[in-house]
Parts: C-alpha cells; structure tokens; sequence
C-alpha cells in the first residue's frame, strides 16, 4: 500500500497540508475537520514533544482513512526521534536543514526498514492498531521527505534529490530567503527567490519527486501550485486563531477587516 499522498501526487493533483503547533488533542481534532489531505505535528517550532505524539496522532487518526495523512516534522535529523515518530505513528517525517546527499540518505536510512533503510524495528503501537501489514508496507506509506533551505541544500540539490528512498522535498522560504541575504519571510514577491523556487521544482521534476512549499495564505499557495508544487501549506493552528482574532476585534472596533494572512 503507497502513501495516500504519492497516490494522488501521481494522479497530477496538488494536495494541502495542515499545520500543527499546538500539543493539545482539541487543536488536532478541529483541524481534522477542516479537509486537509495532510496535517503536520511540528516538533521543530511547534510546542509538540515526543510524549504528545501518541495522543496527537491518535486524534489525527480519528478521521480513519478519509481523513488527513499524519506527518510530522522532527526538531533535527536524529534517528532516535525519527523512529520514536514513527513508531508513535508518523506517516511521515519531515526533516528540516537537509544539506547534502549524506544528510539526505541518513533521512531515509532512519525512515524506511531494510533493505532501503535501516529503521530499528519496533513499532508496537502500529502493529496493535494493523497488525504485520504495517511492516509489510511501512516503506512505501511512511514518506521521508527533506527541507530544502539553505544555499549549500541548492548547490547540492542534484545530488540530494537523486538518493534512493526520497520520497519529497520541502522548500523552507523562510530560512532560504535569510541565507540568501533576504529577511526571514513568506509568501515572497521576491524575483530572485521565485526563480530559485521554478529551480528546485524543475530539478524535483527531472528526478521524479514531490515538492512542498510552505506558505502564510491559500491565495500565495495556489500561485505556488501553479508555479507546480505537489503539496501546498498556509497558516497553522496559532496563525488562524490569530487572523481569526485580529478580524473579530477589527470588525467590533469599527475598523473592517485587519487581517489579510492566516499567520504562520
């Protein structure tokens, strides 16, 4: 069994990803409902840590097959905490600051079970909930896919996109616009980045693999889809509670609307 994710990259569609910084099981819940194809745990600048994954993903889970692909993007690329969001029942793992193709394939090494990887086997909570079929189809369903964010990621990204066991790449506009002389921002107008952007999508096309980009409104991610990325972010559980809030207090205050983005 493929990722549900790939199914749908493959049939030509883009698909939306939802994200997660809050460690509450509510927050995961509502955000469910909301028609995601994906949603990601962010234990990188999110507020989530390895004891809140169980309850998290279990919420995610809810939803049963119809409902968002679990991912979550891990604080550094350490195999430990890979196989710990893994086992606790990641369908993916997002890897921030992959840099080279040794970082990338320790990325798949630690996501996926031999022969590709070398995953350390012991996913109990998985093998409660499906039995040996998970084992069977964990390298296909389980995605390894890397953030691409730094000018040494770009004059590797040949060579990091052509490791055996990527699944994606994921552009990080933020700390790339800051390591290319730019301040940390999304949702760029930016010539120079755009072009960077048409770059690493050209290159993840030669190579066969998705490419995600992150973004602060639906408005940026659907140019971005257009430009061809296969996965699309905007906002987050925290940057629509804000935009949310910022509207309802603009309009009571007699101003209209204030906010424009759903914030980080």
């Amino acid at each position: 069994m493929t990722s549900k994710l790939k199914a749908l990259w493959a049939e030509g569609k883009a698909t939306t990803n939802g994200w997660l910084c809050l460690p509450h099981v509510v927050s995961a819940e509502v955000m469910t409902t909301l028609g995601w194809d994906s949603i990601t745990l962010d234990m990188q600048h999110g507020f989530i840590d390895l004891p809140d994954l169980v309850p998290l993903l279990a919420a995610l889970g809810n939803a049963g097959s119809a409902g968002p692909v679990p991912l979550v993007r891990v604080p550094w690329n350490d195999p430990g905490t890979i196989y710990r969001a893994l086992d606790a029942g990641a369908q993916g793992i997002i890897c921030p600051m992959v840099n080279t193709a040794a970082e990338a394939a320790a990325l798949v090494a630690a996501t996926k079970y031999p022969p590709l990887g070398e995953r350390s086997f012991g996913p109990v909570r998985m093998l409660v909930k499906q039995g040996p079929r998970y084992v069977a189809d964990a390298n296909a369903s389980c995605l390894a896919i890397a953030q691409i964010e730094t000018r040494q990621a770009l004059e590797n990204l040949d060579e990091i996109l052509a490791v055996k066991g990527l699944d994606a790449i994921y552009v990080g506009p933020a700390d790339l616009a800051f390591d290319m002389g730019f301040p940390p921002h999304l949702d760029t107008d930016q010539a120079v980045l755009l072009e960077t952007y048409d770059r690493i999508v050209a290159a993840a096309r030669r190579h066969d693999l998705a490419v995600a980009m992150h973004s602060m409104t639906p408005a940026y991610a659907a140019r971005m889809v257009a430009r061809g990325f296969n996965m699309v972010t905007f906002g987050s559980d925290v940057g629509f509670m804000l935009a949310a809030g910022q509207s309802a207090m603009a309009t009571f205050m007699g101003r209209g609307t204030a906010s424009t983005g759903s914030g980080y």
